[in-house]
């Protein structure tokens, strides 16, 4: 359709030229219904979508699940690094009597720095048993421990690789490979949103930095590019560049976003079957949809001023990791599905002076973490939400760069590990599994990462054999090819 622009020259009409004239007067809008029976021989239905036969694949809408779910929403607290199970929540006696005996022989293969290997080294911290259910929780932690009968303790946990970057890809995505899809994405790839004015999936990464393997850790894989998650800022503006450059009157901006959906509808009528295409589509209708919910869902100065004590904001060193915390109730309370709470680097990783890196590691996360637990349950959110607590894998029951636990710390262990989880169908009060007497090796009860994957998805209304994508001609599924089991011990 070719016209004459500013300079007298004919020019075809294109989606570039047609917003610079657009920008004369409001009349234009009225084009939108003649473009798309004109031009492309289509007549537009009733709701302004797109004609019958011609639906979008690929949506954050809400879907049903498979079976009738325990939780809703899922809020992921992951702990980079490796927390040390047995300075945390899996004491063990046997390490305080024979603490600086020589254990090399029994560990060397999963040792990422064997030559710096020590003896068994004891906890420099002192366990007590919690609540009505006589949870295992030490002195690092004394605001969990008043949560103790909430949260359920596996802490026979155990993974495949013991170095960070693939024992990460596999708890996030479920192989050690990258490129695959986070759990997130496949959540939300299962059930969809049920609030279509914010992410589905949310991160809030820490604002002094990214996690080892940055982005990938939320990464969408071969999943159509709109279930991959969202980062929101807890600093400043959530959303860099939400905010137009200048505002419209709101019935100009209203038409505006009208003419703009009808035209990128008929675009991808025309181009079908690119997820590229419908993830960017649907990022811009969301970014239109976020300038009216994103400030109000994330702003903790609408909380009280106790419920923001609670979490330890505007304190240090909780501030940070609390204003999250509170985000991400806020943010499950309006309907999203996901959220993924990150710490920057790996602060868990004490491979050198374990006692004060624990102590510091936990005064920031304690506090906001034990608040979460108690704020969802007064509000009645915990029941329908899954929480979850862990790292990548676990630590050594040798010491690494000596024998004091001052100076040295603990190597990587991937065969014993504790996480715990709660709410959302978890047995409240429970701990599960164990490891042998040194806190190595899972022994009873053993939980695999697939098999976590399994029951999350358990959970959520999910079956793990029925979640599948069809990626060149194979099944894929969050727990891949590997077997897996519901662990319904740990189930309500």
């Amino acid at each position: 359709m070719p016209f004459q622009d500013h300079f007298g020259l004919h020019r075809r009409l294109t989606r570039r030229s047609f917003f610079e004239r657009f920008s004369d007067g409001i009349g234009g809008t009225a084009l939108a219904t003649l473009l798309a029976r004109d031009l492309y021989g289509a007549t537009l239905d009733s709701a302004g979508g797109l004609p019958e036969g011609h639906r979008r694949m690929y949506d954050l809408k809400p879907r049903q699940p498979h079976f009738p779910p325990r939780a809703k929403a899922v809020i992921h607290l992951f702990m980079n690094g490796g927390p040390s199970q047995m300075d945390l929540f899996d004491p063990k006696p046997v390490l305080d009597k024979h603490n600086g005996e020589a254990y090399f022989d029994k560990v060397a293969a999963d040792l990422t720095g064997p030559e710096q290997a020590g003896g068994l080294m004891r906890s420099p911290f002192k366990f007590a048993q919690y609540g009505k259910s006589g949870i295992w929780i030490s002195e690092l932690m004394p605001h969990l421990a008043e949560q103790a009968d909430k949260i359920c303790m596996i802490r026979s946990m155990y993974t495949v690789h013991p170095n960070h970057e693939p024992a990460l890809f596999a708890i996030h995505t479920g192989r050690i490979l990258p490129g695959r899809p986070s759990m997130g994405s496949w959540v939300v790839f299962g059930l969809g949103s049920e609030n279509q004015n914010l992410p589905a999936y949310v991160v809030l990464d820490d604002p002094l930095g990214l996690p080892v393997n940055g982005t990938q850790n939320w990464q969408a894989g071969f999943l159509p590019p709109v279930y991959q998650g969202t980062r929101i800022r807890s600093v400043g503006s959530p959303i860099l560049n939400l905010r137009p450059e200048y505002q419209q009157p709101s019935e100009l901006a209203a038409l505006s976003h009208d003419l703009l959906t009808r035209l990128d509808e008929i675009h991808k009528r025309n181009h079908p079957d690119q997820m590229e295409l419908d993830a960017r589509i649907s990022s811009y209708e969301l970014a239109a949809r976020l300038q009216l919910s994103a400030s109000d869902a994330l702003d903790v100065m609408k909380e009280d001023e106790a419920t923001r004590a609670l979490y330890g904001v505007g304190e240090e060193p909780t501030d940070s990791y609390g204003r999250r915390c509170l985000m991400a109730r806020r943010l499950v309370e309006r309907g999203v599905r996901f959220v993924q709470l990150y710490i920057n680097g790996q602060i868990w990783d004490n491979h050198s002076g374990l006692e004060d890196g624990m102590r510091a590691a936990s005064a920031r996360t304690d506090k906001p973490v034990a608040a979460l637990l108690q704020d969802l349950d007064r509000r009645g959110l915990l029941k329908d939400t899954l929480v979850i607590w862990g790292g990548e894998f676990g630590r050594m029951p040798i010491a690494q760069l000596g024998g004091n636990p001052h100076d040295s710390g603990r190597d990587h262990n991937p065969r014993g590990f504790s996480l715990w989880m709660a709410g959302g169908g978890m047995k409240a009060g429970l701990t599960y599994g164990t490891t042998d007497d040194l806190g190595y090796e899972a022994v009873e009860n053993k939980v695999s990462v697939t098999d976590w994957h399994a029951t999350i998805l358990s959970l959520l209304g999910l079956d793990y054999q029925r979640l599948v994508f069809d990626q060149n001609g194979l099944k894929e599924k969050l727990t891949s090819v590997f077997e897996a089991r519901v662990v319904k011990e740990i189930l309500v």
